[in-house]
């Protein structure tokens, strides 16, 4: 008969090995791991089944900075970002009523790659990204209005990628890149 440990780890979800992929994705887009390397870490990372697999699979890996994630967040009213503002590297945006606005065009953007999750209930939200950036709304769900977001003709090289996830409720989404 063979016994069962006494604290089996739990499976790692869905959450935790996205996390750990668009890690290796940043290390690889900042050069700190090699084509080969991420092909590698790649395939522990997607086969891992506990923590502690995925963990000794990002061992490689720098660490992530701390101070990388913001929270903003309101009950009504509205929230607004522009200027000089520094962007984290994940910003989450929680509003039950009222507007959003995010400027990003002359903010201090430094991640190649910048995650913005919205919670928003009722309320619109404008998202105004840098003339250069690349937008993905893949994780992104709309249960009342679509987005309103046309990408460029002529798409300028460079650019950091702005992720959108998350939900919106009833209100609208309008994403624009900046003129200047």
């Amino acid at each position: 008969m063979t016994s069962l440990p006494k604290h089996p780890q739990p499976p790692v979800g869905d959450e935790e090995r996205e996390r750990a992929v668009r890690r290796l994705r940043e290390a690889y887009a900042e050069e700190h791991i090699s084509h080969q390397e991420m092909d590698d870490i790649l395939g522990r990372v997607l086969t891992a089944r506990t923590h502690g697999e995925l963990t000794a699979a990002l061992v490689p890996l720098p660490a992530e900075a701390p101070d990388t994630t913001s929270t903003i967040g309101a009950l009504g009213g509205r929230i607004v970002r522009r200027g000089a503002w520094r962007v984290p590297r994940f910003l989450k945006v929680e509003s039950a009523m009222g507007r959003v606005r995010l400027d990003l065009s002359r903010a201090v953007v430094e991640h190649p790659v910048v995650d913005i999750e919205l919670a928003l209930g009722t309320g619109r939200a404008t998202i105004t990204v840098p003339r250069d950036a690349v937008v993905n709304l893949d994780g992104l769900r709309t249960t009342w209005k679509d987005v309103r977001y046309r990408a460029p003709r002529h798409p300028v090289p460079g650019g950091p990628t702005v992720r959108v996830s998350g939900v919106m409720g009833m209100g609208r989404l309008k994403i624009r890149h900046a003129r200047r």
